[in-house]
């Protein structure tokens, strides 16, 4: 078999190896599972069916959060399916992420056990599976290669979170807001 990749700004042909071919089969397989639970997901939500209506109200959730995460799920799964708008495909991938991650945090904070949060985490490594193992053509294409990797590069933006912190603790409000 071949595969077609990108060299410069000519497409070559190339043989596939085997390694190749479960990857890819692996991402598909990957992909189509979380861009399947996420448009079901999706429509279950802006339907606001009994079963999600259920578990929104046992963690503490309005019903209307339905559909403002109803309305991003099936974006997310049509744009983790469809080639390029490679910068939505990673914003795709992060909302799917956080949606997963969110909802196990949210089962564990009720004190549910892990029948109610171990699935959620199981799709959130479906979904960084999937990111990890798409292919070159599927990837954002770094704007900077040569990246800084000196430690002021880290210290000076982390200095400044930590003192974004430490004022954000200092300028704590004092009872209830302003009417």
């Amino acid at each position: 078999m071949q595969a077609w990749i990108k060299d410069s700004a000519v497409m070559v042909s190339a043989p596939r190896s085997r390694v190749d071919w479960i990857r890819t089969v692996a991402y598909w397989v990957f992909t189509l599972i979380v861009a399947y639970e996420m448009a079901a997901g999706g429509i279950w939500d802006l339907l606001r069916i009994e079963y999600v209506r259920v578990i929104m109200a046992h963690l503490g959730y309005p019903v209307y959060i339905l559909t403002i995460i109803g309305v991003w799920k099936i974006p997310c799964a049509v744009v983790l399916l469809v080639p390029r708008f490679l910068r939505l495909k990673e914003w795709a991938y992060a909302g799917a992420f956080f949606n997963y991650t969110g909802a196990a945090a949210s089962h564990l904070l009720v004190g549910d056990g892990a029948n109610k949060w171990a699935a959620p985490l199981v799709f959130a490594g479906f979904t960084l599976a999937s990111w990890a193992l798409r292919s070159p053509v599927r990837r954002l294409v770094e704007a900077n290669p040569s990246i800084d990797r000196r430690a002021v590069s880290w210290l000076v933006p982390i200095g400044i979170a930590v003192v974004m912190l430490i004022l954000a603790f200092v300028t704590l409000p004092k009872g209830p807001p302003p009417s």
